[in-house]
């Protein structure tokens, strides 16, 4: 196994799928709009001192996702931003692709006939990192804001701290 890593690990190190600052910033502030709203405009100075980010940087951020259509601004004393619909109803894909941040593992142009590879081939790999792109978005698709907030995220039970109830065996499983 360390060997097969090894040998692919050239090969992955220029696949490998990462989301930029730009996207995880956007779903991380528009998670904290969605919780801190309750039905009132937040200010953007209040989401970057709450998530550390810089406000000048969300302010740019919040024209891509107002033009979106994933949030809506309200001028004057006690303006700030509201989510455009309720939090269940905006996918984090969404809000990746509203500041511009496609998410793929393949090096190649999104619906170009050109591969990867300095010959314009495609790599050996190819379709696995496609498939790979495809499944992210498929799962950034299934989640909303909404989720986030709430703790409602797939597999985050194995990352709680509680105790967990053991399984019960019925007496009939022994035969």
């Amino acid at each position: 196994m360390c060997k097969l890593l090894t040998a692919l690990a050239p090969v992955m190190k220029e696949q490998i799928v990462k989301l930029t600052t730009k996207g995880r910033y956007a779903v991380m502030a528009m998670a904290d709009l969605a919780r801190h709203s309750c039905g009132n405009p937040v200010a953007l100075a209040e989401i970057a001192d709450r998530q550390e980010i810089s406000l000048s940087y969300l302010e740019q951020l919040f024209a891509k996702l107002r033009r979106g259509d994933l949030v809506k601004s309200v001028r004057g004393p006690g303006g700030g931003y509201l989510l455009s619909r309720e939090a269940d109803e905006i996918r984090i894909s969404d809000v990746i692709l509203a500041v511009d941040e496609p998410i793929k593992a393949t090096r190649c142009e999104l619906g170009s006939p050109k591969g990867c590879l300095p010959s314009s081939g495609r790599c050996i790999t190819h379709d696995l990192w496609e498939g790979l792109s495809h499944q992210i978005q498929l799962y950034l698709g299934s989640v909303s804001l909404g989720d986030v907030i709430e703790g409602r995220i797939a597999g985050r039970a194995g990352f709680d701290s509680r105790p967990q109830p053991e399984a019960t065996i019925s007496a009939n499983a022994a035969d």
